[in-house]
């Protein structure tokens, strides 16, 4: 029997997991892994704490878990691979199945397939402005950026960063040269950070970022780039400002790599990525694609969509990986979009659609937010706020985002299965999940957030986000704020919105002091709002028709009194 032989192009992520797939279902057959950069099989998602310092051997972002370095000798030995690092592949040949390609030493070469696995990964944006190309712009996408990154942040301290873009990459990217103890500002042009949460929960890593030293410009795009002597010293923002700078870090998104598979005639989707079917097959029945080069389905709105993330790139390439050696028998479903960063002493996580992308994707939607520790007090609890949003007409659960001190990753996870499993939020106000006091709550935060949107689904409860009291306040119509917060809690802080303390213990005694029109619209809140809820359940049963919970109460508000 001949044996096969599958040529695989990229070597971060989906390609290594292909090549490694393809060869451990199919002993026989011969596996050629082209790689273009020097390393292989890099964890790219850690570059930001190997910058900051967090670890400084560079050899760990290249190792397996048993610590054996991840090099051309290694796949071969131990995978069965041929590994060509340093080898661009040039022109794909799809009539005579013929790949080109040429190295770093100037040889070059053909290689035949019989099938081609095309993991070419994506290449970060820049924009199309003026001194880009300045010494000091840099990106953070390759292994050499981290490696540039990490000598000019060892040695400056005190010095000035810019980063254009405040998504993952960017807040990432911010945090690590904030360690090295740089002076970082983040210029991103929308009014937010962190684009995969809704605005209030933002709002409130924002203002953790802040807290932190780092400075964060939001709303305001980036017009120029100067400098002298070819040596970046300024960032010129479209409102006019100018950020004196010794780096800048452009964090503005990825774009899928797909010179190689176009110029071969392949189809390429609408968002530019390698259309790919289930079995992530291109249009040549003969090649297969994987990773950030791709488009792949959303499970949510059943559309196509840019997904440039680690895991997805390694699931993907397991699949293409098996089918080319096994045949068109293992499908990738698609994603649900989850996503989690570290930032500073937050963590922010997403799953599933935010409110605004659920919105706009036709789903008529209902949100709850909770504000609540990870676990019992006597436990070391940290607090947590999230978001769940469902879908009005089935219950089902559309997304969960979730941001805080907290063990976010634990709520994450659970609602990641939860969206994929297309469960409601009856279903998950009921699930079992595994309880002990140094884990979580007796009622896990999650389910504790499905309970409040169930409340408020059956109309036990009419909850409104702090975005939407804030718009009541700038509003300035009639409303009673009713704050049901201890005495103590009172005078460590408050609102600011001119409001009346009542503690909880005693409004039933003291409702003759609202306001006398029963139609009055009241807003009641507490530290999480559990006790603004018991507030509105009182006043309710008083006969107030207009009482509205600030969910997440002061936890969750994400404004100064300035705001």
């Amino acid at each position: 029997m001949i044996a096969k032989r599958i040529v695989v192009i990229g070597g971060t992520a989906a390609g290594p997991k292909a090549a490694a797939r393809a060869s451990r279902l199919d002993q026989n057959a011969e596996v050629i892994l082209l790689q273009k950069a020097p390393e292989l099989s890099m964890a790219s998602c850690g570059y930001p704490y190997y910058v900051s310092g967090m670890f400084k051997d560079r050899e760990k972002l290249l190792c397996t878990p048993s610590g054996v370095v991840r090099d051309p000798a290694f796949f071969a030995g131990a995978k069965g691979i041929t590994a060509m690092v340093e080898t661009e592949a040039v022109s794909i040949d799809r009539e005579s199945k013929v790949v080109s390609w040429i190295n770093a030493a100037g040889n070059n070469g053909l290689l035949a397939y019989d099938k081609l696995i095309l993991c070419t990964g994506s290449v970060p944006k820049m924009p199309p402005i003026q001194g880009r190309d300045l010494k000091g712009v840099t990106t953070l996408h390759s292994m050499a950026d981290a490696d540039a990154m990490r000598t000019w942040a060892e040695h400056s301290s005190g010095k000035k960063a810019v980063v254009i873009g405040g998504g993952l990459i960017g807040m990432e990217a911010c945090e690590a040269l904030c360690h090295a103890g740089v002076d970082v500002t983040v210029v991103e042009a929308l009014p937010q950070i962190l684009g995969f949460l809704d605005t209030e929960l933002a709002l409130l890593v924002e203002n953790h970022a802040r807290a932190k030293g780092a400075k964060i410009i939001t709303g305001v795009g980036l017009s120029a780039l100067e400098g002298e002597n070819g040596q970046i010293g300024a960032a010129r923002l479209a409102d006019g400002r100018v950020l004196p700078c010794d780096l800048v870090v452009m964090a503005i998104g990825v774009a899928p790599n797909t010179a190689l598979a176009k110029a071969a005639g392949l189809e390429i989707g609408a968002f530019g990525g390698i259309a790919v079917n289930d079995f992530m097959a291109t249009s040549d029945p003969s090649i297969y694609a994987a990773g950030d080069c791709v488009e792949i389905t959303n499970r949510l709105t059943g559309k196509k969509m840019l997904a440039p993330y680690g895991d997805l790139a390694n699931l993907e390439g397991r699949v293409a990986g098996e089918n080319a050696v096994l045949g068109d028998s293992v499908r990738f479903p698609g994603t649900i979009g989850s996503g989690i960063c570290k930032v500073f002493d937050f963590t922010a996580a997403s799953t599933g659609l935010s409110e605004r992308r659920a919105r706009e994707a036709g789903f008529d939607v209902v949100t709850a937010i909770n504000a609540s520790p990870d676990k019992p007090g006597f436990m070391g609890a940290k607090p947590l706020v999230s978001k769940m949003v469902a879908d009005r007409a089935t219950g089902r659960i559309l997304g969960f985002a979730c941001v805080g001190p907290g063990d976010v990753n634990r709520q994450a996870s659970e609602m990641a299965v939860a969206v994929a499993a297309g469960w409601t939020v009856d279903e998950m106000a009921m699930a079992d999940l595994p309880y002990a006091p140094p884990y979580s709550q007796a009622i896990d935060h999650a389910i504790a957030t499905a309970h409040i949107l169930q409340n408020k689904m059956r109309g036990l409860m009419t909850g409104i986000s702090s975005v939407e009291a804030k718009a009541l306040f700038d509003a300035g119509g009639p409303l009673y704020v009713l704050d049901v917060r201890g005495q103590d809690e009172f005078k460590e802080n408050q609102l600011g919105r001119g409001e009346t303390l009542i503690p909880l213990g005693q409004l039933r005694g003291r409702v003759s002091e609202l306001p006398q029109d029963k139609n009055a619209t009241i807003l009641s809140f507490c530290k999480v709002s559990m006790r603004g809820y018991e507030a509105q359940r009182i006043l309710e049963s008083a006969g107030y028709t207009d009482v509205r919970v600030m969910e997440g109460g002061l936890m969750a508000w994400p404004y100064t009194t300035e705001q």
